[in-house]
């Protein structure tokens, strides 16, 4: 019998440190999107209460803790040991990918390290996470999307609000859909999406309020949009018109009509 294809082999390692317990459930439905999460261990002192929070809830996703007390203040052995860890994990051979849950820029070097390897890396972490590290990732995906499944009615309000207006996501759509434009403009929004991966790997829909790529693309009205029934959806760049001759631009004030000057022989009119 043909051998069943298997989901992409993931080792997912979270710096307990720099990652917010709440975010579990959301971060482990994220990741099942992508592939199996083979390995799940977690770094951190968990005495201290800032990482206390995830012991409460590793038996609920299998992650396995790796208790790191710290000893002297300064020294983060959490991240020593994460990252061994990891090049040990790499060098065996048997992932597909990695999943590095921090905010923490240090691991930049770790993410290009596995990806020198041709093993893809997706990076969890705050929008705060420096732009080195996200772009150290194939795809980046910012934590406070995640929260889907807190109880917290603060937590809820906060959720609820996008981290940025979908106005922020037209500069980076424009670009992306000229890139790739056939000669009319047209562009179909799978390929917009595909290559806005490859462009911008901490770019996600649900960081401006949406749950599609198209809802977000139809609420910017940048766009036009051709959807038929039963095809792909379709996106061209809106043009702007040019003024018609001896009309203004708009928001620009119509000149003013100067009066025919007279000869120095005609009255003036009575």
């Amino acid at each position: 019998m043909p051998s069943e294809l298997r989901s992409p082999r993931l080792a997912v390692l979270i710096d307990a440190d720099n990652a917010s317990a709440k975010i579990a459930d959301g971060l482990f439905e994220e990741i099942a999107k992508i592939g199996e999460a083979s390995v799940r261990r977690i770094y951190g002192d968990f005495s201290n209460p800032r990482s206390r929070a995830w012991a409460d809830i590793l038996s609920k996703h299998a992650i396995i803790p790796q208790q790191q007390f710290a000893y002297t203040t300064g020294k983060n052995a959490s991240d020593i040991t994460l990252v061994i860890d990891a090049m040990d994990l790499l060098h065996s051979g048997r992932f597909d990918g990695f999943c590095l849950v921090s905010s923490d820029s240090d691991f930049t070097r770790l993410a290009a390290r596995i990806r020198e390897h041709g093993i893809d890396v997706f990076g969890f972490g705050e929008q705060k996470t420096p732009e080195s590290f996200r772009q150290a990732c194939r795809r980046f995906v910012y934590t406070e999307n995640l929260r889907g499944g807190v109880t917290s009615n603060q937590d809820a309000a906060v959720r609820a609000q996008p981290l940025q207006p979908p106005e922020a996501a037209v500069p980076i759509l424009k670009k992306v859909t000229s890139q790739i434009a056939s000669e009319d403009g047209w562009v179909t929004l799978g390929e917009v999406g595909r290559q806005l991966a490859n462009v911008a790997s901490d770019f996600d829909q649900r960081t401006y309020g949406f749950r599609t790529l198209g809802e977000l693309v139809r609420r910017t009205n940048a766009f036009e949009i051709d959807h038929p029934k039963g095809g792909a959806m379709r996106i061209r760049i809106k043009s702007v018109a040019a003024p018609s001759p001896g009309r203004p631009a708009p928001g620009k004030p119509a000149p003013r009509r100067r009066a025919p000057r007279r000869r120095a022989d005609q009255k003036p009119p009575e």
